[in-house]
């Protein structure tokens, strides 16, 4: 025996890292806000997500708009709108009496009375800005003839990439860097040179674009240089802040709408589903249900920074799904602006507050704003620049399955494949690669959206659920379903979707009772919770 024994050396255990959660900075990016802030911090910073950089003098003129645009109104919004009245019109109050409305023309005549008053005769002066980029909510005081362009980064939940100026992925990157670092210098006292003292979480969509999300760890590592960085798809986000295990999370945002199930951390692929329409679409809806009332505010134009703002407002302020509210109510609002005299509207609303919030379970209504794409988490076509991408993931692991029965023929010699036959012989088209092409393989699991079809927000849920992998798994999600986002938050909504839900969902699935719980949760994520077997309700952060 050999007793000239090697001793290896022996390396002390590095100790774990402690992290503070003052030294983690959550970037959670949206279509109209920006909500940002330390993991530590009970709330984060909400500002408009939004950069307005001063125009060179031979420059061409770009705005990007603060709502969506409006078409043409079609003859099936007409009838949308009317078949959303009559459901309406057929529905019982809490006591059990009908509901009854009061005709539109009878709200218009009195609209076309009313004369506003004045409160103040100057709403102020718009800010005269020296800086060459003006960044979030400041861009609300820059006066509209002064040579600035205005750009969104994200539009529809994603990257805001067009033929205009500062429409490419540079410029939008550029933008990102340029609004994210002034509010961490501003609202937080983090220059840039301490960045690389934190650490960054950045939340992403539920159905991403790979090559973004590349795109971004880059600008976070590199550009901005924080000492490292996590992604999170913000359905998994939401029900880590709510303290849920599992739920089909339902995200309506400002301009987008995105269904997922996730279950202990994992967003199941077939189940995402994301549709252009959000608040910024009802807010569209409610302002041309108001111009059919007589809106005595008849110079608004939604185009216009300021006006797009207030007609937010109104559709936060007068907009709900109560039943109990019946009839003609009478509401006032406030309209101020720089250099015009404050005035104060009172005007007439009826059925409108409740038909707007209403579209989004009859979203032909949402046609005002053009047509609607309804995208999925496709599989990735593969990333030159990636070294590891499914691509080759899938390649790898078919040539080590190849190589692996080549070994095997070789140690057993040539009786092993006489005996083995053309049973053994496996085709690249025949090798499964876990967890990658299991997740190509989805013709029956498509969602079924026909041409011209815009997936309302019931139907985006039944379909979700309905791709979920196993019976179990569906009817968990249907006893827990997760709203979360602000473009959601109208009273009593979330027991209309309950019940939209539970007289479409299998009988097999259905629950037996149901009750009403407040409950709050989460760092970056207001808005409510409804469930078929659980309705959670709380207040926008």
């Amino acid at each position: 025996m050999n007793k000239n024994l090697v001793t290896m050396p022996v390396y002390p255990e590095t100790p774990p890292e402690h992290i503070h959660s003052k030294s983690i900075i959550v970037i959670h990016p949206g279509s109209l806000n920006l909500r940002i802030g330390r993991a530590s911090d009970l709330n984060p910073v909400t500002v408009l997500h939004a950069v307005a950089r001063k125009r060179l003098k031979l420059g061409y003129k770009y705005q990007d708009s603060f709502l969506p645009s409006r078409v043409a109104v079609t003859q099936e919004m007409e009838e949308a709108r009317l078949q959303v009245s009559h459901t309406l019109q057929s529905c019982l109050q809490s006591d059990g009496r009908r509901r009854y409305a009061t005709p539109p023309q009878q709200i218009a005549a009195f609209n076309r009375r009313v004369q506003p008053e004045v409160l103040s005769t100057t709403g102020g002066e718009w800010t005269k800005f020296e800086s060459d980029v003006i960044v979030g909510n400041d861009i609300l005081r820059i006066n509209s003839h002064e040579d600035y362009n205005i750009h969104f980064p994200y539009r529809r939940g994603d990257f805001n990439i067009h033929s205009g100026p500062g429409g490419s992925m540079t410029a939008v990157l550029a933008d990102l860097e340029t609004i994210w670092s002034y509010v961490l210098e501003t609202n937080f006292n983090i220059d840039k040179k301490s960045f690389r003292l934190y650490k960054a979480v950045l939340v992403v969509p539920d159905v991403y674009n790979r090559t973004y999300l590349r795109e971004l760890v880059t600008l976070l590592l590199v550009k901005m240089g924080f000492k490292s960085c996590f992604l999170v798809q913000d359905h998994v986000a939401a029900t880590f802040g709510s303290g849920l295990s599992y739920a089909c999370v339902v995200d309506v945002g400002d301009q987008k709408t995105s269904v997922s199930c996730v279950e202990d951390g994992i967003c199941h692929r077939n189940t995402r589903v994301r549709i252009d329409y959000g608040g910024g679409d009802i807010t569209q809806v409610f302002f041309w249900l108001l111009q059919k009332c007589a809106f005595p505010y008849k110079t608004c134009n939604e185009q216009n920074k300021l006006d797009s703002m207030l007609l937010r407002k109104l559709k936060e302020d007068f907009c709900h799904v109560n039943l109990d509210v019946c009839g003609s109510q009478e509401r006032t609002f406030i309209l101020k602006q720089p250099e015009r005299p404050v005035l104060q509207y009172t005007i007439q609303v009826g059925d409108e507050c409740i038909v707007a919030p209403l579209s989004l379970f009859t979203p032909e209504l949402f046609e005002i704003t053009g047509p609607k794409q309804v995208y999925t988490q496709k599989p990735s076509l593969g990333d030159p620049e990636d070294p590891h991408d499914e691509n080759y993931l899938r390649e790898s692991r078919k040539k080590g399955l190849k190589e692996n029965e080549q070994n095997s023929a070789d140690a057993f010699g040539e009786n092993y494949l006489e005996q083995s036959g053309s049973q053994n012989v496996t085709n690249d088209d025949d090798i499964v690669v876990d967890g990658i092409d299991s997740a190509v393989i989805t013709t029956d699991k498509d969602f079924v959206v026909n041409p011209g079809q815009i997936l309302g927000l019931d139907q985006a849920v039944l379909q979700s659920i309905d791709r979920c992998p196993n019976e179990d798994l569906k009817r968990k999600m249907y006893g827990c379903i997760l709203v979360v986002g602000g473009g959601m938050k109208f009273s009593g909504i979330a027991t209309w979707l309950q019940n939209r839900i539970s007289l479409q969902i299998p009988y097999l699935y259905r629950g037996v009772g149901y009750y009403y719980k407040s409950k709050g949760y989460g760092f970056c994520y207001g808005g409510m919770e409804g469930g078929v077997n659980n309705v959670l309700l709380r207040n926008s952060t």
